[in-house]
């Protein structure tokens, strides 16, 4: 099993790239998907966070108002922190999970770990990744995006990206940079190449092992 972590600043196109290499037959780990399952009622990430934050995070229903939780985080580093310690933990656990259980389904298996705060979170994994994969776009034309796209105010859009981690800080961990300034066709070329080589690695593996047919 391949293990490729692939991460990219809000809106520089990673959804695509994860879209593309599921229909190439990988195993998508949602992380995005992941954070919001260990918030649901009844679970212990959202316990910490009412006891953290208080019962105004919280929807009349139990459930977390994200609206009202994200207004505090993303107005205030510490605050921002404080939630990451909690629900980083839980994610990667279950992220771990979905590893194994791919693993288990298909020793050969592609997984791909869609997961937009790699760095940020990077304390909480041992698990070394295959390849780290980082979709890099230029950051106006991602506030553009979030602008004309998501309709965001600019304020909004400047908060959101300046609550991750650095393009320069992505880069420094990419094993393979997926540029994403020009067209969307561009784009999927570079992932049907990126597919290949991962093919590649492993039939150069079962080969090595002798393990191939």
């Amino acid at each position: 099993m391949q293990i490729i972590a692939l991460t990219g600043g809000i809106a520089s196109g990673k959804s695509t790239v994860s879209a593309r290499l599921a229909e190439h037959g990988a195993v998508v780990v949602d992380a995005d998907r992941l954070a919001r399952e260990v918030v649901e009622p009844g679970q212990p990430a959202l316990a910490r966070i009412a006891d953290e934050f208080g019962a105004g995070v919280l929807r009349p229903d139990g459930s977390l108002d994200r609206a009202a939780l994200g207004a505090v985080v993303f107005a205030d580093d510490q605050a921002r922190l404080k939630l990451n310690a909690i629900t980083h933990p839980a994610v990667w656990r279950r992220a771990t999970e979905l590893f194994a259980a791919a693993e288990a389904a298909d020793p050969d298996a592609i997984v791909v770990y869609d997961v937009p705060l790699l760095v940020e979170a990077s304390g909480e994994r041992p698990l070394r990744f295959d390849r780290v994969v980082v979709v890099n776009t230029r950051r106006e034309e991602r506030l553009r995006r979030l602008m004309e796209e998501r309709g965001m105010s600019r304020a909004d859009a400047e908060a959101r990206l300046g609550a991750q981690a650095t393009d320069a800080e992505r880069l420094a961990v990419a094993d393979v940079v997926l540029d994403n300034d020009g067209s969307k066709e561009e784009l999927l070329a570079a992932v049907d190449e990126l597919w290949t080589s991962l093919i590649g690695r492993t039939r150069a593996t079962e080969e090595a092992l002798g393990t191939s047919d």
